[in-house]
């Protein structure tokens, strides 16, 4: 009975041994296995670290980049406008042109300007007609003036038959001024025509073109011709 007892002690502790070694076995793999859990949640909270900081990095990286492409955009934009403002070219400004020259170097106004110099009283102001009318009919414009000059004394003072009657050079007709034999005409502009057709008409067309060889039909003095070019000097000075 006490080796039965004895046997059975010693199975009974062998038992409890085997039993204790098998919890603390059990008991250090589920350590281990804990341990292995917080590992791999360790692992995975580390990871899911890495993966945020990298997506925000990769989203600075993105908002950056749209940054600079907008920049660039804008500065392209305004590069462009630059270069369209650049290539605008500025409405051209025609250029005047110059006015003909029609006699003695010089245009129709500026010959006018020059006979007005010489022509005062009442027919101050009546260069542009004389000079025109003159030229249209081909009639040196400082003669015709000269003329009238030296026959009515309009370069100081107009005589009555020009303030009067409208007579510039000393013609006759009818109606006649105040009744008598020298022609009145309605307007200055109507006395200047009629005397330069006069002049055209009676002498130019016969070839009878300066004083020298208007003056034995147009005058009786012998002085004639030489006042007139006194005249003409004078015109083509001023």
């Amino acid at each position: 009975m006490k080796s039965e007892s004895k046997i059975i002690m010693i199975l009974v502790v062998g038992l409890l041994g085997t039993l204790v070694v098998g919890m603390n076995v059990r008991s250090e793999v589920q350590t281990a296995k804990n341990v292995s859990k917080i590992s791999e949640v360790a692992t995975t909270k580390e990871s899911n670290q890495v993966k945020d900081e990298e997506e925000k990095k990769k989203e600075e990286k993105n908002t950056t980049q749209e940054k600079t492409t907008k920049e660039d955009r804008e500065e392209k934009e305004e590069n462009e406008k630059v270069v369209e403002v650049a290539v605008v070219e500025p409405t051209p400004v025609p250029t005047p042109t110059p006015e003909p020259i029609v006699y003695d170097g010089l245009n129709m106004n500026q010959l006018a300007e020059k006979l007005n110099r010489s022509l005062g009283s009442t027919l101050s102001g009546t260069g542009y007609t004389f000079a025109s009318e003159s030229l249209a009919l081909g009639i040196d414009p400082y003669l015709a003036v000269a003329i009238v000059l030296h026959e009515t004394g309009c370069q100081w003072e107009c005589s009555y038959l020009v303030q009067a009657c409208n007579n510039v050079g000393g013609m006759k007709g009818s109606p006649g001024c105040n009744g008598g034999s020298y022609a009145s005409f309605p307007t200055l502009d109507d006395g200047i025509r009629s005397y330069l057709s006069n002049l055209y008409r009676n002498y130019y067309a016969y070839g009878l073109t300066t004083p020298e060889t208007i003056g034995p039909k147009y005058a009786a003095s012998p002085t004639w011709a030489s006042k007139v070019n006194w005249y003409i000097n004078s015109i083509r000075s001023k």
